[in-house]
C-alpha cells in the first residue's frame, strides 16, 4: 500500500480484519452464543483454552470490565508464561511443551468436565499438538468444541498431530478471526521480515463480539449475567460491589469442577 507509512499500513490492514468478520463471522458467532448461552444457562461452564498469546483471548474474554462468570479460564503457566522469555519458564520451554502430545489429557485430570459445559479452544495455527487434542478430550466427553483460528493460516499448514487433524477438525465450530496466514501483516521497506501481528486483533474482535451475544441471550432467558463493571458508569462504591457479587458468583460456579461440590 504505496504511500501509507508503517503504523497507517498496520491500521488498514486490521480495518479489513474488521470488515471481514462483520462481513464473514456473523452466522457462526450467533451459533457460539447460543452454544455457550445452553452451557451457562444450564448450570455449566465455558471452558477457555489456548497456548502461548492465546492466552491473552481468554483474559478478554474473563475477567476484565465489561465481562461475566459462566468462563473457565483454563490458563497452564507452562504454556503461556511469556514474562521471562529466557531462563526459568522460558518461551523455548513453552513452544517446546505445546507439541508434546498427552498434556492436555494430564492438565483435564485435574478438574472435573461434563455436561452441559462446553469448550472454547484459542489457536492462531490450530495445528500445535497440545490444542488438538484438548479438543479430542472434551469430545471424549461429548462436550461440544468452539474453535478461534485464523482459517487462512490454519489451512496452509500441514497437521502436526499423529490424528493427522487440525483443531478445525475435530470442533463442532469454527470462527475465523480473519487474520492472515503468518499473522504479521506489516513490510517494512528493507526489513526482510513482517511486522505487526493481526491475531490480537481478530481475537479481541470475536472474544468481544461473541461476549455481546452471550450477554443478550442470557438476559433474554431471564438470567442477565453480573457484569464486571467499571465506577466510571455505577460510581465506586457500586462498582466494589458489583466485583465482589461477581467473582462470589464466579466462584459458586467453578466448585465443582474442582470437585468441591456442585
Amino acid at each position: 500500500m504505496s504511500g501509507l507509512t508503517p503504523a497507517l499500513e498496520y491500521l488498514e490492514a486490521a480495518r479489513q480484519i474488521v470488515e471481514k468478520i462483520k462481513a464473514t463471522q456473523l452466522n457462526a458467532l450467533a451459533q457460539a452464543a447460543e452454544m455457550c448461552k445452553d452451557s451457562i444457562l444450564n448450570g455449566g461452564l465455558v471452558h477457555l483454552f489456548g497456548t502461548g498469546h492465546s492466552r491473552v483471548m481468554i483474559e478478554e474474554m474473563f475477567p476484565r470490565h465489561g465481562s461475566f462468570p459462566g468462563f473457565h479460564p483454563l490458563v497452564e503457566l507452562s504454556l503461556t508464561y511469556h514474562n521471562a522469555v529466557v531462563g526459568p519458564n522460558g518461551q523455548r520451554q513453552a513452544m517446546f511443551l505445546e507439541h508434546i502430545e498427552g498434556l492436555a489429557a494430564v492438565i483435564l485430570r485435574n478438574f472435573y468436565v461434563t455436561e452441559p459445559d462446553s469448550f472454547l479452544i484459542f489457536s492462531h495455527s490450530g495445528v500445535n499438538e497440545v490444542v488438538v487434542d484438548m479438543a479430542i478430550e472434551a469430545k471424549k466427553r461429548n462436550l461440544p468444541v468452539m474453535a478461534v483460528v485464523s482459517l487462512e493460516h490454519c489451512l496452509a499448514t500441514p497437521p502436526r498431530h499423529s490424528t493427522g487433524q487440525r483443531l478445525i477438525d475435530v470442533a463442532d465450530l469454527v470462527i475465523d478471526t480473519c487474520t492472515p496466514a503468518g499473522d504479521a501483516m506489516v513490510h517494512v521497506e528493507g526489513l526482510e521480515d513482517p511486522v505487526g501481528p493481526g491475531s490480537t486483533i481478530g481475537g479481541a474482535l470475536v472474544v468481544n463480539a461473541l461476549k455481546c451475544l452471550v450477554a443478550e441471550k442470557l438476559t433474554q432467558a431471564g438470567q442477565p449475567p453480573i457484569v464486571l463493571t467499571s465506577a466510571y458508569f455505577i460510581g465506586a462504591s457500586k462498582s466494589e460491589q458489583q466485583f465482589d457479587r461477581c467473582y462470589d458468583d464466579y466462584r459458586s460456579r467453578i466448585q465443582r469442577v474442582y470437585g468441591c461440590g456442585s
